[in-house]
Order: C-alpha cells, then structure tokens, then sequence
C-alpha cells in the first residue's frame, strides 16, 4: 500500500491547533499523524489522497490567527515498525487491579497518550467488564478492546479499516500475552460486524463523521443494556451525536471533557 505524506506548519503553534489539524485530516482520509515541534505530519493512503480537500482545509483552518501551510510527497517504503520503534518509547499504562497494558503505537493511533483515549480508558475502567463481550470499532493499535480484556472482559472483536493498524494491534495482542483466542481482529469498516456477537461494551474513538454513519450498525450490535463509549469529537459535535444515538435507543448517561476533546457514555434501552 502506496501512502502519501504531508508536512504542516502552523504559525503559531499549539498543541490544540495540531490536534484540530488531526481531526479534519481524519475526515478527508488521513490515518497516521506525527506531531513535530511546529505542527504536523500526516500520512494517507495516495489512492484516496484529497489534494482539493487538503487546500480548502488550510486555507479556511478555523483558528483565524494560526496560518496554515503544507507540502505533500509520496511516503518513502520502508519498515514502518522498525521505525517508530526506534524513534518512539512508550510507558506502560496502568490498569484497576494492579494490570499494565503494554502499547507500541508505530503508524498506527492510539499510545494512550492523547485526550480522547485516556476518556476512553477512564470511562471503561468505571463498568463491570466481568465476562463481557467487546466490539472496538476503528481499533487502531488496539489499546482500548485490550484494556477491556485486561479489565475483565471475555471476548473482543477489533476492527481497522487499515492493514497497517491490524498488523500493529496483532503486534500488541502478542506483547500482552492476551490468549489470542479472547480476540479476533479484523480489517474492514463496520460491515465486518455483520457476523459478530452482540456487544455488552462497544467503543469507537473514530472522528465525528464515522460516528454518525456507523451510529445505526453500533445501536444494531449492542445488546439491550449494554454500553456505547464514543469519543474523537469535540464540544460542538456533542448535541449532533447523542441526537443520533438517542433516536437509536441510546440513552445518554454521562460525558468526559480533557481539553478541547470529549467522550460520551450510552446506555442501550430499546
């Protein structure tokens, strides 16, 4: 798979603007994105590559004081892995019950690092997991279905619709010691689940967009009582995404806020 990959500089920097610029890259198709001292690389996928998307995107970045420019070239084919091993170190992440999760992220999201994956964690360190059945939708490196097994949880279905983070959240499965029987890991969108087991947890820390395509699929393939965690959003797609859920049987039981990110917890009723 042939990837593309953009540099941006923001004028002046901020982390919050890096992580704006990384949520509206993520709805034009990128997947990977690498902060730098003074903005951003990101990298997609060159047969789904949006150059008009990516220039209507800087020019109308909506933080008016910060300026946004860019330079796109084909990504250079090598081994990702051994890459982001050898640039990136990452800590252990503690668990209820004296657990450590072990997460090498190379390309793919999710080191328990950012915003919405911590909200995400705390709020499934807050449920029962004893025996549940999982559903991580956009599962990247595979941090949060395997904090749920680690945390309780019987069975995982994970699902990335790219091969670089199916690969890496296989990587991590081993890194855990996690019984590969406990999970299957798919790539693909959210057609995968056609064939899954009902969820008594499902999680997606996906961007807004997704959310609200797949919303149906996840209502579908949760079980009556069961819960629904989102995140990857902010404060302004709050009321769209539990309109959405609420119409769907997804009782709103409560939010997590960190910076400008926010996550959502739901409950199935109906």
């Amino acid at each position: 798979m042939k990837y593309s990959e953009a540099s941006f500089l923001l004028s002046p920097y901020s982390e919050a603007a890096g992580d704006v610029l990384a949520a509206l890259l993520a709805e034009v198709g990128f997947d990977t994105f690498v902060p730098a001292a003074d903005g951003l690389k990101a990298y997609v996928q060159t047969s789904v590559l949006d150059a008009d998307a990516v220039a209507s995107l800087a020019a109308n970045f909506p933080f008016p004081d910060v300026a946004v420019s860019y330079s796109i070239k084909a990504a250079p084919d090598e081994n990702w892995n051994a890459t982001w091993e050898q640039q990136h170190t990452f800590e252990p992440i503690d668990l209820p019950g004296g657990k450590r999760l072990m997460v090498v992220p190379r390309q793919a999201f999710g080191s328990g690092e950012h915003a919405t994956t911590r909200m995400m964690v705390k709020l499934l360190c807050s449920l029962d997991l004893q025996g549940a059945t999982v559903i991580d939708a956009g599962c990247g490196t595979g941090i949060l279905g395997f904090a749920a097994l680690l945390l309780g949880a019987d069975h995982l279905v994970a699902y990335d619709i790219d091969e670089w983070s199916v690969a890496n959240a296989l990587d991590n499965l081993r890194l855990n010691e996690i019984d590969p029987a406990c999970a299957e890991i798919r790539e693909g969108d959210s057609s995968v689940l056609t064939a899954a087991d009902m969820a008594d947890v499902l999680l997606a820390n996906i961007n807004r967009n997704i959310l609200l395509a797949d919303m149906p699929t996840f209502a579908a393939h949760t079980r009556i009582g069961g819960h629904v965690l989102l995140s990857g959003f902010y404060e302004d797609d709050v009321a769209r995404l539990r309109a959405s859920a609420e119409a769907l049987g997804l009782d709103f039981v409560g939010s997590e806020a960190d910076g400008e990110w926010r996550a959502l917890h739901f409950l199935k009723s109906r």
